[in-house]
C-alpha cells in the first residue's frame, strides 16, 4: 500500500463554515459586481471549495439603487419576460425596471442568477442573497462582516 499518497477531502454542506458578508453597491457596474457576488456564493474564495455542494457564503448587497451600467446599457439594454400566452412577451429597459417596485432587486438578481450554475445547486445558492435598496438591512442579528468588493478578484 502507498502510504504518501492522501485522499482527497470534500466539504459537505453541513460541514462548511458560512458566515454573513455586506456588500456596498454605492458607485459598483453591475456585471463586475455581480461576478464577484456570484463568486462568494458559490464559495470560490475558500479554500474549501466544494463544486457541488453549497458551501460559500450568504450575501447582504446594500445601497442598490446606486448601482451603474458602463455604456448606454442603462436606455439600451433590454430586459425580456413571457407570460406564455400570444402577444405576452414584455421588454423593459434598467431605467424602467428601477421605477417598479423591486425593480432594483430585480436588476441584480437576473445578473447574479446568469453567473451561477444552472439547475437545482444554483436555486438553492441564490436563496442566499438579500439586496436592499437603502444602506438598513434586516440581518442585523447575525453580525454580518463588511468586505469591499473591489480587493476581491
Amino acid at each position: 500500500m502507498n502510504t504518501l499518497s492522501a485522499k482527497t477531502r470534500f466539504v459537505t454542506t453541513a460541514e462548511a463554515e458560512k458566515q454573513w458578508v455586506v456588500v456596498d453597491a454605492t458607485d459598483q457596474t453591475v456585471g463586475r459586481l455581480c461576478s464577484k457576488v456570484a463568486k462568494i456564493l458559490r464559495g470560490k474564495y475558500k479554500p474549501c471549495f466544494t463544486p457541488n455542494q453549497d458551501c460559500g457564503d450568504n450575501v447582504i448587497i446594500i445601497n442598490a439603487s446606486k448601482i451603474k451600467f458602463s455604456g448606454k446599457k442603462w436606455t439600451d439594454k433590454q430586459y425580456l419576460t413571457f407570460s406564455g400566452y400570444p402577444g405576452g412577451q414584455h421588454k423593459a429597459s434598467p431605467a424602467e425596471m428601477s421605477k417598479r417596485p423591486h425593480g432594483y432587486e430585480r436588476i441584480l438578481r437576473h445578473a447574479v442568477k446568469g453567473m451561477l450554475t444552472k439547475g437545482s445547486l444554483g436555486s438553492k445558492l441564490l436563496n442566499n442573497l438579500y439586496i436592499y435598496v437603502g444602506a438598513e438591512h434586516k440581518q442585523q442579528a447575525q453580525s454580518p462582516k463588511e468586505i469591499d468588493i473591489n480587493t476581491l478578484k
